[in-house]
């Protein structure tokens, strides 16, 4: 019942993100009148803001979602997806995708284009997940600073691998990977959400079940062995969907830093580390967070449009500079 009221004010938050992410932008829209919106205020609320609010919740809430299940598996609360390399990974495979199927040599139809780049993302995603945690782990236990170090290392090889791609890439190849490198919801549409929304719902409605195993990994593999949960089989299953979902959000809209690590932050700070009611705030918190970074990207600097993922950068740097430094000052950064 404590829980309820900060899951409520989030729900309320969300609600007024959405609605200032539909309404907010160069083109104003009122929002007393968006039920009987006609003209150019129906083709912008329907075509541009609709598809890039809902694609900025999808994606908020798989990110902060996955990035506070990652935390639970590794048990380490200084994990995330971007910072561990897997985000760039997602990115690599999204672009070595795009570099393969040009379209004058491959033999795929075009549909089936988005659903490549998709799988080719996810297949990225997951082995830096995989390769990351094994190279950090050493007798079962998975350390800080390796971890951190091991996602640095990642991070630099799949950046330089990227850095080849853009290289060999033509013009329009190049500016589709630098979309993926920087982030950016400004390519959404209905059909981009056609193609990867289902698969997010999916990933996040996945890991919203395993609350309660993720709740007895933090006490270890053998209590959890102990109390009827097989801890080998729960880390497999949320390592694949928390890979899924941000494969398939990298293949979306390009990698956002730094979500799956402050928004899992802040929701433990109201609503303590159950995951009951952690990861639907990380939904909440995330998708809210991405539609306001989104609104002042687009906003700031208009006409011109800064890319999302380098506010979040910008935002999740700091922060994750003084968890390391907190840590490593109380000596508990092994």
């Amino acid at each position: 019942m404590s829980s309820a009221r900060p899951l409520l004010m989030m729900t309320v938050v969300a609600v007024m993100a959405l609605l200032l992410g539909i309404c907010g932008g160069a083109y104003r829209l009122n929002p007393s009148s968006l039920l009987s919106s006609e003209g150019m205020d129906l083709h912008v609320l329907w075509n541009i803001r609709l598809p890039r609010v809902l694609l900025a919740i999808l994606v908020g809430a798989s990110l902060s979602v996955g990035g506070a299940s990652l935390q639970a598996v590794v048990r380490n609360p200084l994990a995330d997806p971007a910072l561990l390399g897997i985000s760039t990974g997602g990115a690599l495979g999204a672009a070595l995708a795009l570099v393969l199927m040009d379209g004058e040599h491959t033999w795929l139809p075009q549909r089936m284009a988005p659903y490549v780049i998709h799988l080719m993302a996810f297949t990225g995603a997951l082995a830096a997940t995989l390769l990351c945690v094994r190279m950090a782990t050493r007798d079962g236990v998975t350390g800080s600073a390796q971890l951190v170090l091991c996602g640095v290392a990642l991070n630099a090889l799949c950046a330089a691998l990227l850095g080849i791609l853009i290289y060999t890439a033509n013009d329009a190849q190049l500016r589709s990977i630098t979309f993926w490198t920087t982030g950016s919801l400004a390519a959404a549409s209905w059909g981009t959400l056609g193609s990867g929304a289902w698969v997010l719902v999916l990933g996040v409605m996945a890991l919203l079940l395993l609350a309660h195993p993720l709740d007895v990994l933090l006490l270890g593999d053998r209590e959890a062995g102990h109390l009827g949960i097989p801890s080998s089989r729960t880390k497999r299953k949320a390592v694949l969907w928390m890979a899924l979902c941000v494969g398939v959000s990298v293949s979306l809209c390009g990698s956002v830093a730094f979500l799956g690590l402050v928004v899992p932050h802040a929701a433990r700070l109201l609503l303590g580390p159950a995951h009951r009611t952690l990861l639907p705030a990380c939904a909440l918190c995330g998708a809210a967070l991405l539609i306001l970074a989104d609104l002042v990207c687009r906003t700031a600097l208009a006409p011109a449009e800064l890319p999302v993922g380098l506010l979040t950068s910008l935002l999740g740097a700091p922060l994750f500079m003084a968890l390391l430094l907190g840590r490593t000052g109380t000596g508990r950064l092994t």
